[in-house]
């Protein structure tokens, strides 16, 4: 998962998204969501190989959203690989405290000494707005879990003042009704992880907190400003019931349960920032923002996925004998460039698992995960 998505982790691990339904209950979508198992979606891929290992594409959602259309076969590979692999480590203490450092201005330095006074004034408005509504966003069974709004804006907002421009944009970003409306179920890759613990297997990493991280700290200060003013903007309009979001998580959920395997949606999602191209922009500003674009979909999709595809070839020649499953962003196996690609390259044979699909059973699978002891195995070198 993404360090921008983890900026949230001290508030119950948590990423916006749309308020859960009952346990069950089909998620909203304007698709028609397939019943049979044969015809469910699949982010699953294997990586031929004696016992197989597994890629699955996650979406960064509460698991509940998403879990009763994942087909069986992904839940089946999950349950026979002995070692699971994530992005970042996500149960490591570690994981917080270096991405809370990545977010910090340099000591002494605040938000008000750094910022236009005019976008400094808007973004201190737009947080005290947030604050009053919060508590009509919450809903009944999350207060009968003891999540309170104040709790929660702190959590959330708290030491905003001390926080790098672009992490503030980010957290803006997230503070919307229907995210707030979430807060409470873990995300899909925490809920593997958790339930990876629960299973006793071993866990890791492939990538460290300060690899995600500094490429979002390395935009230069006016693509940043541009970026947080839009950002207001986007959240001004929204308030004036003026504007309507693109891509909302609504429809991220929507593209996932109904298995398109060829949105757009995963990659913003798998970066976890958002798209500030429209037409309406003037063309400088649309220059700005084309170049935010491709800064992210180079720094955090295709170089992340050269480097992850490279260690996660590196763990299958270090342990050829065991059987690993990567739950990556599924954003990282769409389009151009994917960790499947590089892969391939490599002269692995990878393909996709249709539901309905049987798993390969080896016979040679190294450890179960009974008998695995419990552990993490840190980011490859």
């Amino acid at each position: 998962m993404s360090p921008w998505g983890w900026f949230l982790l001290q508030t119950l691990c948590l990423l916006p998204t749309g308020a859960a339904p009952r346990r069950g209950a089909p998620a909203s979508a304007n698709c028609e969501l397939k019943p049979q198992q044969s015809e469910l979606n699949s982010f699953l891929w294997t990586i031929k190989r004696d016992p197989p290992s597994y890629f699955f594409g996650t979406i960064h959602v509460p698991y509940t959203r998403v879990w009763d259309f994942i087909p069986d076969n992904s839940k089946e590979a999950f349950q026979q690989s002995s070692i699971v692999y994530f992005e970042l480590d996500l149960t490591d203490p570690y994981t917080i405290s270096a991405l809370t450092s990545c977010q910090m201005l340099p000591q002494g330095e605040n938000l008000q000494d750094v910022l236009p006074r005019d976008i400094y004034c808007r973004l201190k408005r737009h947080l005290e707005y947030v604050k009053l509504m919060m508590p009509s966003w919450m809903t009944p069974d999350q207060r009968g879990k003891g999540l309170y709004a104040d709790y929660l804006f702190n959590a959330i907002a708290g030491n905003w003042e001390r926080k790098r421009p672009v992490w503030v944009m980010l957290m803006v970003n997230s503070l919307t009704e229907v995210d707030i409306k979430s807060r409470g179920v873990p995300v899909l890759d925490l809920y593997l992880a958790q339930e990876a613990e629960r299973l006793r297997k071993q866990t890791g990493a492939v990538e460290k907190v300060e690899e995600q991280c500094h490429p979002l700290n390395g935009l230069n200060f006016s693509q940043v400003i541009f970026a947080l003013n839009q950002t207001l903007l986007q959240q001004e309009s929204l308030r004036a019931g003026s504007l309507q979001i693109p891509y909302t998580t609504e429809d991220l959920i929507k593209h996932y349960n109904c298995g398109d395997l060829s949105s757009v949606i995963f990659s913003h999602d798998s970066s976890q920032v958002p798209n500030f191209i429209n037409a309406t922009l003037p063309p400088q500003e649309r220059v700005t923002a084309q170049e935010i674009d491709s800064y992210f979909r180079q720094e955090l999709i295709y170089k992340r996925n050269e480097r992850m595809g490279k260690r996660v070839k590196a763990l299958l020649e270090e342990f050829p004998d065991k059987g690993f499953f990567f739950a990556f962003g599924a954003g990282h196996f769409m389009g151009n460039n994917t960790v499947l690609d590089v892969l391939r390259r490599e002269g692995y044979e990878v393909e996709h698992a249709p539901a309905g699909r049987p798993i390969n059973k080896a016979g040679g699978f190294g450890m179960t995960t009974a008998t695995v002891c419990e552990g993490k195995i840190k980011a490859s070198k």
